[in-house]
């Protein structure tokens, strides 16, 4: 998946001109937390936050400091046909909020935030579902993930997605997310075939 796929297309922007009293108004106005700073052609020229500019707001009263004098400079950006992974990436390694995506001309197209990553992954995920949930540890065995994978199927039940665990462990845990039924028998079903059922809910 790109990051197009996902990024707010044509989002507000202001100038390098715009009072800081009035970046901070349309960012509250259209509960957004991050605005792009471009000039006429829409070209970026810095990247403001809503934290930033409240912070900046006293300053800017007594001084008539702008946007241009409280902007990020040189903003990460990240281009619209970028896999959505590298922008997850960037968002979680250098603890920012989001990213302006620019096309070949640095024109701003978009921007992609840390919500709308959390949200693509809920859905994915389908952790807002009613569905039940299965954590289990597959083994060393090669083919372990599709065995219990069969089993689950066998028992009656239907596999919405499969995590892992990405932390180093000696075991090789699979998180599942089926779609909500009981689960005893599938339980049962696996500790009977000798695999580890860490967890379950649902």
């Amino acid at each position: 998946m790109h990051v197009r796929s996902l990024m707010i297309k044509d989002p507000i922007t202001i100038s390098e001109g715009t009072s800081v009293q009035e970046a901070i108004r349309l960012m509250q106005d259209n509960s957004i937390r991050h605005l792009p700073v471009v000039d006429r052609s829409r070209r970026l020229s810095g990247w403001v936050t809503l934290a930033d500019m409240k912070q900046g707001l006293l300053p800017a009263m007594v001084t008539g400091l702008s946007v241009a004098d409280l902007m990020i400079k040189k903003p990460i950006t990240i281009h619209p046909e970028a896999d959505l992974e590298v922008a997850a990436r960037i968002i979680s390694e250098k603890k920012i909020g989001g990213l302006p995506v620019l096309d070949e001309d640095n024109k701003v197209v978009g921007i992609i935030t840390i919500t709308d990553l959390v949200n693509v992954f809920i859905n994915i995920m389908g952790l807002l579902t009613y569905s039940t949930r299965l954590d289990v540890n597959v083994g060393e065995e090669a083919d372990g993930f599709e065995k219990v994978s069969h089993i689950i199927h066998d028992q009656g039940g239907e596999i919405i997605s499969v995590g892992m665990a990405a932390h180093r462990t000696d075991k090789k845990i699979y998180y599942f997310r089926l779609k909500q039924c009981p689960i005893e028998p599938i339980v049962k079903a696996l500790q009977d075939h000798r695999y580890e059922v860490i967890s379950f809910a649902g």
